[in-house]
């Protein structure tokens, strides 16, 4: 490099080369291989990608670039200026994946092993500092490169400031920037003001994306000289958006926009480049098991690697998989002082691929085998806090609750187990009871006070420092919500399994340690027995006890150290983390708050319903000719293919006629109004026995409301199931269905919303078959399946019957799914040919 160790001044030829370190390294963290450290398994992907890059810009004269001064900016990990006028702005971004963590700090570490100023600074982000030297550099008339991709800093692309995509070896200059949003860059944050920006929570203007907004800007000039005259734009519905939210998009407008003028704390003149350190770099290449890179950095600079000593690092927010990481407080690890001819910097720990050490761990993981009989009984308060220390110790622990009830909202706290290593764990018993029903309290039975044992674990559960692992843990998180604790920092092996295997089957502890592990858990049955003799867990003899609660949270963590890998080596931690693991503190408290019911509109419901039935019923046995039960099978089998011969009759493996829905469906669709009627009668029967009658014993006597559960692993297509009770079938399309959902009430001065994706599967559609006019139909909030009605019934869409728009929402769904007429017929109980009609328009 042989520049010099001063800070020289910006002059006109002079290139300042900036990189978006945080922006980077998510980016690095996302595109490169899983990369982890071979001693110890500590995740580096991300720190390699950013080393190579840096020796790349700092010797290789990437693209041309051939800088003379270089820094690197990062985000302040606070708050921005932003926040004081808008406290939303990127409230809602889901923390960082649990192996990326630790690469942040250790990032900031590789720069100053390169020599190269490390900049950030409190109340602003990279990319307001990024702005403001860049138009200090272009003023001495020095040119810019910026090392990113972010989209925000294409605002102050220029003549003499380019952005440089390493990954990509993209150059972004001002006819990039036009390609991408449609306006010159001194426009592009007019268009982010109207379309906004829902990964920062930039609100924009409903119903206005890039495409719309650029139009705008280019016919208009500029945000405010739009929304001055918004009055004159044609469409109605655009024309009312851009004046109910002009000032929302004027805050929009300074929430996008960057500073380029904050009062920096580093001068650009300290940017000068520097060569590194050898010694230094080398140490650092090596402490993180760098082998190429350090070979490469020695032969430049011509030094001696294998005389150098590995340094040390400070390390944060890591839990290793074999225990030997460090929390979230720094502490230092050495390397292990590989040399040039250790194997390549890919590997994980003893030297494996990502997919060969979660092979090896599997393998592991059923070692030493599973003996209940060495599991602790924890019954001392002192003991308790021994357990607590050594997981504050360990960062991570395996937790499982055992309760009287499977409702989380009724259950009671009978005991905490804990697992710091496979085979060693332990159950801590807190409100067992003598098996023959008479409680004789704590002492006797020899336990820990539960306030005490509550207030010796709360500081655990809820400490971001340590890892709690469960299997559903959401059930948990309710439960002990209940006392008082808020669980936090964990993981759950149902999720990670569902994640990874979704499609196999049952995601439950037992399936998955007969799975995985070869190990059949003891059943709960076996500990409480069955049928009229069966114990509640409270009365279960605490050896009994300790044996099965230890061994769940045994098999727990051991599926863990088996699965967790598995994340690394199939590219799937990030949608683990980001939408199944997050998703599962809000249904906590989703769960929590559950929903209000008017029990005394259920009942006149109820009465009404089975006043509607029997008059179905009446005309059922007019049609029918005689009555019978129309409840059963049997006989009403007779009556449709018996007595009236009708069409269409299906036998099952033991010779009767089948009545399923499908059949009577098939039977109305073709003109009978006999199977109508019957499933007229059905369909209201199930409304009365699974709703009206049902809800109201559902309903919480402590709370007063109903609280669903809801299932995060139970379908292959990621969708949540409702059970006790299930309240996502609740049908919308009949009259009386509707009215079913009024009876859920909320609170006096609240309101129940209703949210939903809109039209997703034909926004989906529009983008992957690329169709211009349904995209821009959205892009301008157009209404599809309104759109589709008002053409094919001939309906306005002002005014538009809710029914008219369903039936064209089931046309269109219907055509996308490759339904047929037949099929369609059925949905919408029209005739078949009239069906095809609509699928052939």
């Amino acid at each position: 490099m042989n520049k010099a160790d001063s800070a020289p001044a910006l002059k006109a030829g002079d290139e300042l080369v900036l990189v978006d370190g945080s922006s980077y390294i998510f980016r690095a963290y996302h595109a490169l291989p899983p990369l982890t450290r071979k001693s110890d398994g500590l995740p580096v992907g991300a720190v390699a990608g950013f080393c190579n890059m840096m020796w790349r810009l700092m010797r290789d004269s990437v693209d041309d670039i051939e800088p003379t001064h270089l820094a690197v900016i990062f985000d302040y990990s606070g708050k921005s200026f932003r926040n004081d006028f808008y406290p939303d702005y990127k409230a809602h971004r889901p923390d960082p994946p649990e192996d990326l963590r630790p690469q942040f700090g250790l990032i900031r570490q590789a720069v100053e092993a390169f020599n190269v100023p490390c900049v950030e600074q409190e109340g602003y982000e990279a990319d307001d500092l990024i702005a403001t030297y860049a138009r200090q550099a272009e003023a001495a008339g020095a040119k810019v490169t910026i090392i990113a991709s972010d989209k925000d800093l294409m605002q102050i692309v220029s003549d003499n400031v380019i952005m440089y995509d390493t990954m990509k070896d993209k150059r972004i200059a001002a006819g990039e920037v036009v390609e991408k949003f449609g306006v010159p860059p001194a426009k592009v944050v007019d268009v982010q003001a109207l379309a906004g920006d829902s990964t920062d929570n930039i609100p924009g203007v409903p119903g206005i994306g890039i495409k719309t907004a650029a139009q705008l800007i280019e016919e208009y000039g500029d945000l405010e000289a739009l929304l001055e005259r918004a009055g004159e734009i044609k469409q109605n519905k655009r024309r009312e958006n851009l004046i109910e939210f002009a000032e929302q998009a004027r805050v929009s407008r300074r929430l996008a926009e960057l500073k380029t003028d904050v009062p920096v704390e580093v001068p650009v003149t300290d940017f000068g480049m520097r060569d590194p350190d050898a010694a230094k770099l080398i140490a650092f290449l090596k402490v993180m098991e760098f082998t190429t890179i350090t070979r490469r950095v020695a032969e430049a600079m011509e030094a001696d690697a294998s005389a150098i000593d590995a340094g040390s690092v400070e390390i944060k927010h890591w839990h290793a998989a074999e225990g030997n990481g460090a929390d979230d407080d720094p502490a230092p690890a050495s390397g292990s002082g590989t040399d040039s001819d250790s194997s390549g910097e890919t590997s994980l720990a003893n030297g494996h691929t990502p997919q060969a050490f979660a092979a090896s761990q599997a393998q592991a993981m059923r070692d030493p085998p599973i003996d209940t009989d060495k599991y602790e009984t924890v019954t001392h308060k002192d003991a308790l806090e021994r357990w607590v220390a050594d997981a504050f110790e360990q960062g991570y622990v395996a937790v499982d609750t055992e309760t009287d009830s499977l409702d989380a909202m009724q259950a009671n706290l009978v005991g905490v187990s804990l697992a710091l290593q496979p085979g060693k764990a332990c159950y801590i018993p807190l409100a067992h009871r003598a098996s023959d029903g008479l409680d004789f309290g704590g002492e006797t039975l020899n336990q820990i006070d539960l306030k005490d044992a509550i207030s010796t674990l709360k500081p655990l559960f809820e400490a971001k420092s340590v890892l709690k692992i469960g299997q559903n843990l959401k059930y948990d998180a309710l439960v002990l919500s209940r006392y008082g604790i808020a669980l936090q920092s964990i993981d759950d092996t149902m999720l990670i399994s569902y994640v990874l295997d979704a499609g196999r089957g049952g995601q439950g502890m037992d399936a998955l340690s007969e799975r995985w592990l070869g190990h059949k858990p003891i059943a709960f049955s076996d500990v409480t027995g069955t049928g009229r003799n069966k114990l509640t867990f409270d009365q279960v003899p605490l050896d009994k006890a300790t044996a099965y609660a230890a061994e769940d949270a045994d098999v727990t963590l051991r599926l863990w150290h088996m699965l967790k890998p598995r994340l690394v080596a199939e590219r799937m931690t990030t949608v683990y983390e980001t939408l199944e693991r997050s998703l599962m503190p809000v249904l906590v408290r989703m769960e929590a708050r559950g929903v209000a019911v008017d029990r005394a509109m259920l009942a006149r419901l109820s009465a009404e319903f089975a006043q509607k039935m029997a008059g179905i019923e009446d005309d059922i046995y007019v049609l029918a000719g005689e009555k019978f039960t129309i409840g059963s099978p049997k006989q009403l089998s007779e009556i449709l293919f018996g007595k009236l011969g009708l069409p269409g009759a299906k036998k099952t493996k033991t010779g009767a006629w089948t009545t399923g829905a499908s059949v009577l469906e098939d039977l109305a669709a073709e003109g009978h109004e006999l199977p109508r009627r019957i499933l007229d009668w059905r369909s209201l029967q199930k409304l009365k026995s699974t709703y009206t009658d049902a809800l109201p014993g559902y309903i919480n006597p402590q709370t007063h409301r109903v609280h669903t559960s809801y299932s995060m692993a139970a379908t292959t297509t990621g969708r949540l199931s409702s059970s006790d009770p299930n309240l996502q079938n609740i049908p919308v399309r009949t009259e009386e269905g509707r009215r079913i959902r009024q009876a859920f009430v909320p609170e006096k001065g609240f309101k129940l919303v209703s949210a939903d994706y809109s039209q997703i599967e034909l926004r989906v559609l529009a983008h992957i078959a690329d169709i211009p006019q349904l995209k821009q139909a959205f892009a301008d909030g157009l209404d599809i399946h309104a759109m589709t009605a008002s053409e094919m019934f001939n309906t306005p869409i002002e005014g538009m019957d809710p029914m008219v728009r369903r039936r064209a929402k089931a046309i269109n769904f219907g055509d996308i799914y490759g339904i047929s007429g037949f099929g369609l017929a059925r949905n919408l109980r029209i005739p078949r040919a009239e069906a095809q009609g609509f699928i052939d328009r």
